[in-house]
């Protein structure tokens, strides 16, 4: 198939491209990730990925290896199409996506537009042990955060405060800090609260 398309940028929206390779204009749709880090320049390279159905061809094209790779994972689960898995990569950073599945949180890909509390946990069933090993991601430390992160949510619930807006916030601090402790995910997150 199609691995990559490199060519001058001719047209640019956050949700597709249009490169002109020696003449052809090749459309490609392209995820909010992809188009952050789109290059300045004119001209441009894509690792793309191509979709065949039955009444369409779709070229989806990412400025990185490995974001085409985790969007091909997401194809893998049952329920999740092209757009959706788009969607997650529009939502969620890369890394962030591959974290939440490493460690089991269903919230964080619940929280993706379109995207169940079936279709999470089915994500997270079919693809945890394949980004385990993948990415190399160490279980223990994950699991381990996952165990920080429920303690201070518990604890925040307890002073009042409601999960929902809590989650949110002691995410981010877990994501900027990922060896935050209990105590500090606590004080950062009643700063924002």
């Amino acid at each position: 198939m199609i691995a990559h398309i490199q060519g001058k940028l001719v047209e640019k929206t956050p949700t597709e491209v249009v490169i002109d390779c020696n003449g052809v204009g090749y459309h490609i749709h392209i995820s909010l990730h992809t188009y952050s880090l789109l290059p300045a320049t004119d001209f441009i390279k894509l690792f793309t990925f191509l979709q065949v159905k039955e009444d369409s061809h779709s070229l989806f094209g990412f400025v990185e290896k490995s974001e085409r790779e985790l969007f091909k994972l997401l194809l893998s689960v049952s329920g999740i199409g092209a757009n959706i898995a788009r969607t997650m990569l529009s939502s969620l950073d890369p890394k962030q996506i591959i974290h939440a599945i490493g460690s089991g949180d269903v919230a964080t890909i619940q929280s993706i537009k379109g995207i169940g509390g079936k279709t999470a946990q089915r994500v997270i069933l079919d693809l945890k042990e394949k980004v385990l090993k993948i990415y190399d991601l160490d279980e223990i430390s994950i699991s381990s955060h996952n165990i920080n992160r429920e303690e201070s949510l518990s604890a925040l619930e307890v002073l009042g405060y409601q999960r929902k807006a809590s989650e949110k916030i002691v995410d981010k601090i877990i994501i900027d800090n990922p060896s935050a402790t209990v105590e500090t995910i606590i004080k950062q997150a009643l700063k924002n609260l």
